[in-house]
């Protein structure tokens, strides 16, 4: 069916049945991930020059714009694995306010390969200063699938070949996938608008279901050998239609023709997406690919701009509303931060669990978050 309505629909109404009464403020945490392969079809020079551009607008677009905890907007590239380039990867590194992780693009492999592949993109990235190390200094990263195929997910088994590829990324190190939703694929799960954990097996999409991130101070028997699923938003759009009465489906993406706006951003927030128990704290992971000119033209542009603009001009008419730009790190150090059951101001928790790799590795104790501050 178009869109994989047969999938994913039947969640989006029980989704929409009832929900967490919200209380107090709402803090809205927004997470712009980037699929970014600027060597997919150009030689190098074109990938440098993509780098240069961001090297050059990216300060100029986050220029005065700030979020509720003063920190300017957030973006984070997923890299592919395998096409390490020094040049590409060194200008990544040096954006202010950017971060990198792992993008899986690969095809007919096996679990053995994918381990030893990842361990050199680990330490080809470290080696520039980029990912996390968690407290005990081991190196660790977020990813997100190519073509959404996570856990051989395509049902003709294509862009993967990995069944137990849960396992595998968890135990490589992976904090997190950021994949969902992959509307159009089939490649998408029934579970939707959720933050959970899924255990890896022998069969394909074993990340189809799982448990649910809740509030609670003593962690679930068996979750640190699972991993973490983040989703971005999944919904109908009844404003904007196609054929003039068939709803659009929203799924998170900004590009040139789907540029972010303040409609968009109620619709997102609708989907709720947060940790149980902790429903004033809103999740919301958009994703882009701006190693395409013209979705960098929008990323880059005054369209952004001005959805940044808009958010600031919306929280300080609406004190019941603050947003906060985060990486996608410190996305899940602040949702590891609910489920442990603090509340507040979720940005003093951007360095929770997991630092920058070129931080300071002081460690922080999670007991005492007062201790923590952004890092560089």
């Amino acid at each position: 069916m178009i869109e994989a309505l047969d999938i994913w629909l039947p969640a989006w109404r029980r989704r929409h049945l009832g929900h967490e009464h919200i209380l107090g403020v709402r803090h809205v945490m927004i997470a712009v991930c980037d699929h970014f392969s600027p060597l997919h079809d150009d030689p190098p020079s074109a990938a440098m020059r993509r780098v240069e551009t961001w090297q050059r607008e990216w300060p100029r677009l986050t220029q005065n714009l700030r979020d509720a905890d003063g920190v300017e907007p957030q973006h984070t590239f997923f890299y592919p694995l395998g096409q390490y380039h020094s040049g590409v990867v060194a200008g990544l590194a040096t954006l202010p306010g950017a971060e990198t992780e792992v993008l899986l693009n690969h095809e007919d492999d096996t679990a053995e390969n994918l381990r030893r592949t990842l361990e050199q993109t680990k330490e080809q990235l470290a080696g520039h200063g980029l990912l996390a190390r968690d407290e005990s200094g081991a190196l660790r990263f977020g990813c997100i699938h190519g073509h959404g195929a996570l856990d051989n997910s395509h049902p003709q088994g294509r862009h993967c070949g990995v069944c137990n590829e849960l396992t595998v990324l968890q135990q490589s190190g992976c904090y997190a996938d950021f994949t969902l939703p992959s509307v159009p694929e089939r490649t998408q799960t029934r579970t939707i608008n959720q933050l959970y954990y899924a255990r890896g097996s022998a069969s394909p999409k074993s990340h189809d279901g799982g448990h649910r991130v809740r509030a609670e101070r003593e962690p679930r028997p068996g979750r640190e050998e699972e991993l973490l699923i983040v989703q971005g938003p999944l919904a109908l759009d009844w404003q904007r239609k196609n054929f003039g009465f068939l709803p659009r489906v929203e799924t998170g993406a900004l590009t040139a023709t789907q540029p972010p706006t303040i409609e968009r951003m109620r619709l997102w927030l609708e989907c709720r997406i947060s940790v149980e128990s902790r429903p004033n704290w809103l999740f919301i992971k958009l994703h882009t690919r701006s190693a395409e000119a013209e979705n960098a033209g929008m990323l880059l542009g005054e369209p952004m701009r001005a959805f940044y603009r808009s958010l600031a001009e919306w929280s300080a008419r609406d004190e019941r509303i603050r947003f906060h730009y985060v990486s996608a790190r410190e996305l899940v150090n602040i949702l590891h931060a609910a489920e442990s059951g603090h509340s507040g101001e979720p940005g003093q928790f951007r360095n929770y669990r997991y630092r920058r790799a070129n931080a300071d590795q002081t460690p922080v104790s999670a007991a005492d978050p007062g201790r923590e501050s952004r890092a560089a």
